[in-house]
């Protein structure tokens, strides 16, 4: 199949959370919009992030998006992606999931990001704010993760993005919390 035959990204990927299901790119983007403008004056963390979890037969990766009010509460959803193997190596694991958070994150570059940026734009000399991030489910700390050795290598591809800020555990807690929760449920 070319290039051209294939849908485009936004029809490909699809999102759900607690209380809804079948959510495309374009739903996503809605649903934060929406829950920005209740608050255009706060402060708002964009996060991407995804975890691993192998399971008999396949590995399961989940992909988090989260748009958090700092201090006031969060709006979140995930996509799951089943390989249809047990990946064992740590280094491909982790440069998966960061692929699959990179290739989420694109979405929201240009159109979506300038569309929250708009939100908080008018208030933010009244200390409104927007960053985003891309969480990487990898430690810096060699004694505790053992990936800490890949760590400098996936930052520097977030940020050759040039877009997001690169975050890693302790602080990653979109892949190593929110996702990690759902690649435990079985396959």
């Amino acid at each position: 199949m070319t290039r051209a035959e294939r849908k485009p990204l936004q029809d490909e990927l699809v999102f759900q959370n607690v209380s809804e299901y079948g959510l495309s790119l374009d739903d996503v983007q809605a649903r934060i919009l929406s829950f920005m403008a209740k608050d255009p004056k706060a402060v708002y963390h964009f996060i991407v992030g995804t975890d691993s979890q192998v399971h008999r037969g396949c590995t399961k990766f989940v992909t988090g998006i989260i748009i958090r009010r700092v201090g006031r509460g969060a709006w979140a959803c995930y996509r799951q992606t089943i390989v249809p193997r047990e990946l064992r190596s740590l280094k491909e694991k982790l440069s998966y999931e960061t692929t699959l958070s990179q290739e989420v994150a694109s979405y929201f570059m240009g159109d979506a990001l300038r569309k929250m940026e708009e939100i908080v734009l008018p208030y933010i000399y009244k200390g409104a704010a927007l960053e985003h991030f891309i969480d990487i489910d990898a430690g810096t700390h060699p004694t505790i993760n053992k990936t800490s050795r890949y760590v400098k290598e996936m930052i520097d591809r977030i940020e050759a993005m040039g877009v997001y800020a690169a975050r890693v555990k302790p602080e990653s807690w979109a892949a190593s919390s929110y996702a990690n929760r759902y690649t435990k449920k079985s396959v």
